[in-house]
């Protein structure tokens, strides 16, 4: 049997990371993988889903070549090819995490691990061959999978996830994507763009529905003029794939009605990997399919710890890392203050992007604030209407009294890249006042951040 200081279950970007963080703090370290190194993220999620997202904005952009004064004729796609690319992108980056293990020594341990008492885990390979490692410390980071709804049995054929969504043989004329979070609007964003007939399926009222009003409203208006069909307050009650594709019964306030297509992506959530890995057989604590753990993402058995999207926090790949840096750190007796969920950004990558981070106005007003709000529309911004990217806005609010960055809400394009200014001027607990003084570069997008502050306190220039 051999022995480590720290075992990660699971090589996600919180696998990975914390590994790698372990390694650098001078623990003996293995990752177990039974698949590919960089789990869901790297292999079938972030990246990937994002090169398929670059082709069908670069093939967008060939399409309105005219709206800049250039030509383009016979624009076409090769949408077998627009998929190996985005396979060969996945399959670069999950090389380097190979490069990052032998890097920093980590031994990779190929194969299924199922957790045992007395701080070990037992490992089956491909070839069914069982071996126990021990560790004084184990990390379960086992990620998530699509969850499925007992109306929408996945087969994986006309009822697909997002793994199958990745990789289809030949791209479907029309398809009904049931939920609008970041993965559902960002296929429907994907196929729409690439010539697909979309059908938007959302159960609450409005679509992105974790956003802010202002964000999901102005999402859905741009989406709608993009072709997409969108259904909110609705649900699909049914699905009948016994034809050549699929007829899908769904429910709405006027009735019910049958949409017909050619195949179903059901992106609803996800279900977190915790079955089968031996919790029961260390007598680890769960509570609604997640793993329960500390401000340090330490279980209720010493020596076992739980990172992403297993544990309660938000499921995301920057979540994950962060919290599997915070847990080695401590266990390596550092000084560390728990994780802020509050100031976590998400980010949602269609055409026009969603970034956000902090309480929406809603959430602000519902906790009885005095707040002030800014909104600057990239339609005034010079940056946006060059690059021919007018749509969307930068929404702020702030304390009235302290001047306190309570949320930031973008939609536009590289929003993305824009919402860390948000994030880190929070941390720093700077102020509006401080936003606004602050110096920013012309022409930029990031403008139309000081210029929606400047908003919120009257002070606003270019609106």
């Amino acid at each position: 049997m051999s022995n480590f200081d720290v075992i990660v279950l699971g090589s996600g970007p919180g696998g990975y990371v914390t590994a790698i963080r372990a390694s650098q703090l001078g623990f003996k370290v293995a990752i177990i993988e039974k698949e590919n190194l960089g789990g869901v993220c790297l292999n079938w999620g972030c990246i990937p889903t994002k090169a398929l997202l670059k082709s069908a904005q670069v093939f967008n952009y060939l399409q309105h070549a005219e709206d800049y004064g250039l030509s383009a004729e016979n624009v076409d796609k090769d949408f077998d090819a627009v998929v190996k690319r985005s396979r060969s992108v996945a399959d670069g980056m999950s090389k380097g995490v190979q490069f990052l293990m032998k890097k920093n020594k980590i031994e990779v341990i190929k194969g299924y691990g199922t957790l045992k008492a007395g701080k070990k885990v037992s490992v089956k390979d491909a070839d069914g061959k069982e071996t126990e490692y021990s560790a004084e410390h184990i990390i379960i980071a086992t990620g998530a999978r699509s969850r499925e709804l007992p109306s929408l049995p996945q087969d994986g054929k006309k009822i697909i996830g997002y793994r199958e969504a990745m990789t289809l043989k030949e791209q479907p004329k029309s398809m009904v994507v049931v939920g609008s979070g970041a993965i559902g609007i960002e296929f429907a964003y994907f196929y729409n763009a690439m010539g697909t007939d979309v059908t938007v399926v959302e159960y609450l009222p409005s679509i992105v529905p974790v956003e802010d009003e202002d964000i999901s409203k102005q999402l859905e208006r741009s989406l709608k003029k993009a072709g997409i069909k969108i259904k909110t307050s609705a649900e699909v009650t049914s699905v009948d794939t016994s034809g050549k594709g699929i007829k899908a019964t769904v429910k709405t306030a006027k009735g019910e009605e049958v949409i017909e297509a050619d195949i179903v992506l059901s992106a609803v959530g996800i279900k977190t990997n915790i079955e089968n890995i031996g919790l029961e057989n260390v007598g680890i604590s769960t509570d609604r399919d997640k793993i329960l753990v500390n401000n340090y993402y330490q279980t209720n058995i010493p020596g076992y710890y739980a990172i992403g999207d297993v544990t309660p926090g938000q499921a995301l790949a920057h979540v994950a890392s962060a919290e599997g840096i915070l847990c080695v750190e401590k266990i390596a007796d550092m000084h560390v203050e728990p994780l802020d969920y509050g100031n976590i950004p998400g980010c949602t990558y269609c055409t026009p992007e969603i970034a956000s981070v902090g309480l929406t106005e809603k959430q602000a007003r519902e906790k009885g604030l005095d707040i002030k709000v800014g909104k600057f529309p990239f339609s005034a911004s010079g940056k946006a209407k060059a690059a021919g990217t007018p749509d969307g806005f930068v929404k702020v609010i702030f304390d009235a009294k302290y001047g306190e960055w309570l949320g930031c809400h973008m939609i536009g394009a590289g929003v993305t890249d824009m919402i860390a200014e948000a994030v880190v001027a929070r941390k720093l607990e700077t102020t509006g006042h401080e936003i606004l003084k602050a110096v920013h570069p012309h022409p930029t997008m990031s403008e139309a951040v000081m210029e929606a502050v400047a908003a919120a306190y009257d002070e606003v220039i270019h609106l």
